[in-house]
């Protein structure tokens, strides 16, 4: 029989992220879950709960208020917090530019949280992901190989990397 884990795993977040979160966090805690409360109690005063529109719309909103709550309470517990190499090698944190099977893409290795920190268009992988662990600690000018989820083994040159 398998052994379970219960580790939770961790997402890698920039300083900038961690406290634009947990600013987030403060706010639904603190002044969200308050105003949503008041919406709630004031759209029950209208009268028959079961055709109240404006009732079961701010229950939906308190409801998904919470599940964020939850999210980014789980999220910085578990964080780890830092800054990208700075000695020019692929780590969290950085942007590459790789050509990846033959095809030049643009990425960011972190946590989707960060996805506010990067440039417009530069999509963000988990530095966990196959190709990120296969990047990690090389170079602009190597190329590494790494196995797909199919199975097929995929080239990827690491042409530039730059720090978020």
């Amino acid at each position: 029989m398998a052994e379970e884990t219960t580790e939770q795993q961790s997402t890698w977040l920039t300083h900038d992220a961690f406290d634009r979160l947990t600013e987030e966090l403060r706010r639904r805690k603190d002044t969200d879950r308050k105003e949503i409360a008041a919406r709630v109690e004031a759209a029950r005063q209208e009268g028959d709960l079961r055709e109240n529109a404006g009732y079961h719309a701010a229950r939906e909103e308190a409801g998904l208020n919470e599940a964020r709550i939850i999210q980014l309470t789980e999220l910085l517990e578990h964080a780890q917090i830092g800054e990208a190499a700075s000695d020019g090698s692929v780590s969290a944190g950085t942007i590459v530019t790789a050509k990846v099977a033959g095809k030049e893409q643009r990425f960011a290795l972190g946590g989707q949280e960060i996805t506010a920190d990067v440039p417009d268009g530069v999509k963000v992988f988990s530095p966990d992901a196959p190709l990120g662990k296969a990047l990690m600690g090389h170079r602009a000018g190597e190329t590494v190989t790494y196995a797909a989820p199919t199975g097929k083994e995929i080239k990827a040159e690491i042409v530039d990397v730059t720090r978020v």
